[in-house]
C-alpha cells in the first residue's frame, strides 16, 4: 500500500498544474450531473416493492389512474364558479378526474334543499370539499403547483400527502445552500484556530468542496436520490473526510523536516497517508453500506451516495490536496501561525494513572445509557415536522378540524364482489371505533342520490375493470398505535369477505413504514457492528481489538441516543435507524488511530502505561481536529433546519462527533490498559512480549 502511495506520490508532484487544472475542468460535468439529478421526496416510495401496500398502490395507479390525490376546500365559491375551477384543474398536465358535490347534483338544484345528512360529508358553513386524483406522486406535485397558482390560497386550500411532499420539497430547496454555506462556514473557523496556517484551510475545503461536487454530479447515474440524502450528504461528507485531508497535511509538515524537497516530502506524505486512512476509509465506507441492508430503501439510497462520497474523498485526499499543496506552498509558508489546540497533558495524567476507576465509571454508565437507548420515542408521521404555517398544514389541519378528514385509507376488492356482501362489509367497517366516512359504490345511494343521475367520471372512480374502490375515513392520527389497530380491524373484516382484499392509502403504507423500521433498525446494527468488525480483524490483526473498540463506541452511540430519552426528544425514524451506523462509521478511525500508536509502543517494547502515555500525546490532537470539524460540519445545520427530520439527525451527528470523541480520549485507553494482557495473547506480533509467559 506505501509503494502504491508513493507511485501516486510521484506522479502528483510530476503533473501537479495539470491536476489542478483538471480538478476545475471536472466541475463542468458534475454541475450538470447534480442539476439533472432527480429528486424524491416520497418517503413511501421507499418502502419494498413486494408488500400488499404498495400492490395495492400500484392497482390504483394503473387501474384506476389514481397515483395520488389531493383533498381541496374550495371557500366562498358558488356551484358554477366550482364547476369552472374543476375545468381549468382538468386542463392541468398530470389531473385525471375532480370531482365535487356539484359533480353528482350540477346546479340545478340547490344544496340548501339537500337533507343535512348528505351535505354534512362534503361541506361545512361556506367550505366544501373537491377530490382531484393524479396519475402519479411525481406528476402530482408539479400539478398541485400550477393548481396553486390558479386561486389564492383564501379560496382554495390544497391538503393531502403529495401536497406535504411538495412543501417538503421548497422548504428542502431553499435550505440545502444554506446548509453547505454554514457547514463550510463552522469548519473554516475550526479549521482556521486548530491548524497552524490561515491558508491551509482553504485549501482543504476546496479540496474536499471538489470532492462533494464529484460525489453529488455523479449520482445522475443512480437516477434519483431522496431530499434526505441530498441535503445531508455535502454536511456529512464534509465531516467523515475532513481528517483525511488534516492527515496528509501532517504528514506533509513532517515529510519536510526529513527530505530537502517539497517534492520528495509530498512523496513520502501520500505514502504514509494512503497506508494510515486505508484502514479507516475502509471502516467508515463499510458502515455507510452497512444501510443497504435496510428493507426500507432509503438506506440504499444514503449508503450508496456516502460509501461513493468517502471513496472519492481519498482519492481527492492523494491527488487533488496535495497539489494544491504543492502549487500554494509559499502562501501556505507566508501564513503560519501557531495553532490554538488545547494541551490534553492534564486528561492523559488523569487518565493513564485512574483508568481502573473510569473503567468502573463507564460500567455505571452502561446500563442507564443502554435503557435510554431502548426506549427513545420515534415519530413516522413526517408531515407533523413540517413548519405548521406551510400551505399545505394550514389545509391539512382545516380538513381535520372542520372535516374530521384525518387518515384516509383505500380498500380494493373483487368487482364481482356482490353489492348485498359489500354492503355488509361497509357496515361493520362503519361500527369500527374512529371510523366516521365510509364511501362505496354501493353507497352513493344511502347519500340520497340516485344510480342515474350519477356522472360516469364518478362511478369510474370507484370501479375499474377488477376492482371496486371504497374510501374509508379515520379520526386518528396517521402512523400512531391507535390508527395501526384499526387498520387491524379493518384488514379482518374486509378478509372475510374477500380474502384477496387489499388496503392501500397513507395509513396502510405508514403501518408499514413502522413495522419495516423497526426491523431495519435491528438488522443495520447488527450489520454494520458485523462488517467493520471483519474489516478491523483484518486491518489490526486481531481478535480482541475489534470486540474493545467497537464496544467503546457502540457506547458512545448508547449514550447520544439515551441523552434523547431523557431529555424527552421524539426523533425521527430515520435518524433513529441511521445515527448509530454513522456515527460508528465515522468514528471508529478515532479509535483505531489511538490503538495503532498505542500498539507500535507496546509491540517495540515499552510497558502499557508509557506506551499509553505516548498514543494519547501523539494522537489526541489529531482526534480533537477531526472530532471538531464533524461537529461543526453537522451542528450548525441541527440549528438553523426547519425540516426536523434533518435538523435532528444533524443534531445526533455533532452530539455524537464530540462523545466519541471524549469517550476514545478517556474511556479506550482505559478498555486498552486493563485488557493489555488479552491484546497481546490475541494479536499477531505481540505474542513476542509473552507477558509474564502467560500468552
Amino acid at each position: 500500500m506505501k509503494k502504491l502511495g508513493e507511485a501516486i506520490g510521484r506522479f502528483v508532484v510530476k503533473h501537479k498544474l495539470f491536476i489542478v487544472v483538471a480538478s476545475l475542468l471536472l466541475c463542468i460535468p458534475s454541475i450538470f450531473g447534480y442539476l439533472n439529478t432527480k429528486i424524491n421526496y416520497d418517503i413511501l416510495v421507499y418502502l419494498p416493492k413486494d408488500i400488499e401496500t404498495m400492490k395495492g398502490q400500484d392497482i390504483l395507479a394503473e387501474d384506476f389512474d389514481m397515483g395520488s390525490f389531493a383533498m381541496c376546500i374550495v371557500e366562498n365559491m358558488d356551484s358554477k364558479d366550482v364547476l369552472d375551477l374543476e375545468d381549468k384543474y382538468k386542463e392541468i398536465d398530470g389531473v385525471v378526474k375532480v370531482i365535487s358535490a356539484n359533480d353528482l347534483i350540477g346546479t340545478t338544484i340547490p344544496q340548501e334543499m339537500l337533507p343535512s345528512e348528505v351535505t354534512k360529508q362534503y361541506k361545512k358553513g361556506n367550505s366544501e370539499l373537491m377530490l382531484v386524483t393524479f396519475k402519479d406522486s411525481t406528476i402530482a406535485i408539479d400539478a398541485i403547483e400550477e393548481m396553486r397558482t390558479l386561486t389564492s390560497e383564501e379560496v382554495v386550500k390544497i391538503g393531502g400527502m403529495s401536497a406535504s411532499t411538495l412543501d417538503t420539497s421548497i422548504v428542502a430547496e431553499s435550505e440545502i445552500i444554506t446548509y453547505v454555506l454554514v457547514a463550510v462556514a463552522l469548519v473554516l473557523l475550526v479549521l482556521m484556530i486548530l491548524l497552524d496556517s490561515y491558508v491551509v484551510p482553504f485549501l482543504l475545503l476546496g479540496n474536499i468542496g471538489l470532492a462533494i461536487l464529484y460525489n453529488m454530479g455523479t449520482n445522475v447515474f443512480i437516477g434519483e436520490i431522496s431530499y434526505i440524502t441530498k441535503a445531508i450528504a455535502a454536511v456529512l461528507q464534509l465531516g467523515v473526510t475532513t481528517d483525511f485531508s488534516i492527515f496528509l497535511y501532517h504528514k506533509y509538515e513532517q515529510a519536510k523536516e526529513k527530505v530537502k524537497t517539497n517534492n520528495e516530502a509530498m512523496t513520502l506524505a501520500i505514502g504514509d497517508t494512503l497506508v494510515s486512512i486505508a484502514g479507516s476509509s475502509l471502516t467508515t465506507i463499510a458502515g455507510f453500506l452497512a444501510l443497504c441492508t435496510m428493507q426500507l430503501t432509503l438506506g440504499f439510497d444514503i449508503g450508496v451516495v456516502m460509501a461513493k462520497g468517502v471513496f472519492i474523498g481519498v482519492l481527492s485526499t492523494i491527488t487533488i490536496f496535495p497539489a494544491f499543496l504543492l502549487v500554494f506552498d509559499k502562501s501556505v509558508f507566508k501564513t503560519k501561525h501557531n495553532p490554538l489546540i488545547p494541551s490534553f497533558n492534564t486528561i492523559k495524567g488523569f487518565v493513564v494513572k485512574h483508568y481502573k476507576i473510569i473503567l468502573v465509571v463507564v460500567l455505571v454508565i452502561v446500563y442507564p445509557a443502554f435503557y435510554g437507548n431502548n426506549h427513545v420515542k420515534s415519530y413516522y408521521n413526517l408531515t407533523k415536522d413540517l413548519p405548521q404555517d406551510l400551505k399545505s398544514c394550514v389545509a391539512n389541519s382545516k380538513l381535520s378540524d372542520d372535516f374530521d378528514l384525518v387518515a384516509s385509507q383505500v380498500i380494493l376488492v373483487n368487482k364481482n364482489l356482490k353489492d348485498n356482501d359489500l354492503n355488509k362489509m361497509v357496515d361493520e367497517i362503519e361500527k369500527i371505533d374512529s371510523i366516521n366516512l365510509v364511501l362505496s359504490p354501493s353507497q352513493l345511494d344511502n347519500l340520497g342520490i340516485p344510480d342515474e343521475m350519477i356522472p360516469s367520471d364518478v362511478k369510474d372512480i370507484f370501479e375499474s375493470d377488477r376492482y371496486k374502490m371504497i374510501f374509508v375515513n379515520s379520526t386518528n392520527e396517521i402512523a400512531t398505535d391507535e390508527l395501526n389497530k384499526v387498520i387491524d380491524q379493518i384488514e379482518k373484516v374486509i378478509k372475510k369477505y374477500d380474502k384477496n382484499a387489499i388496503m392501500a392509502g397513507e395509513g396502510p403504507c405508514m403501518k408499514d413504514l413502522v413495522n419495516i423500521a423497526d426491523e431495519d433498525f435491528k438488522n443495520v446494527s447488527i450489520a454494520s457492528i458485523g462488517i467493520i468488525f471483519i474489516i478491523m480483524l483484518f486491518v489490526l490483526k486481531s481478535i480482541s481489538l475489534p470486540i474493545l473498540l467497537v464496544s467503546g463506541i457502540e457506547l458512545a452511540i448508547l449514550i447520544n441516543m439515551a441523552i434523547s430519552y431523557y431529555t424527552g426528544d421524539v426523533l425521527p425514524f430515520v435518524a433513529s435507524i441511521v445515527i448509530g451506523t454513522i456515527q460508528l462509521g465515522a468514528t471508529i478511525d478515532y479509535a483505531i488511530l489511538l490503538t495503532t500508536k498505542y500498539l507500535e509502543k507496546r509491540s517495540s517494547g515499552l510497558e502499557k502505561i508509557p506506551a499509553m502515555d505516548h498514543a494519547i500525546s501523539i494522537s489526541a490532537s489529531s482526534i480533537f481536529v477531526s472530532g471538531m470539524s464533524f461537529f461543526a460540519a453537522t451542528f450548525g445545520v441541527g440549528m438553523i433546519s426547519k425540516l426536523n427530520m434533518i435538523g435532528s439527525l444533524c443534531n445526533l451527528m455533532s452530539r455524537g462527533a464530540l462523545i466519541s470523541m471524549m469517550i476514545v480520549i478517556c474511556v479506550i485507553p482505559a478498555i486498552l490498559l486493563v485488557f493489555d494482557k488479552v491484546i497481546i495473547c490475541t494479536t499477531v506480533g505481540l505474542k513476542k512480549l509473552n507477558v509474564k509467559g502467560e500468552c
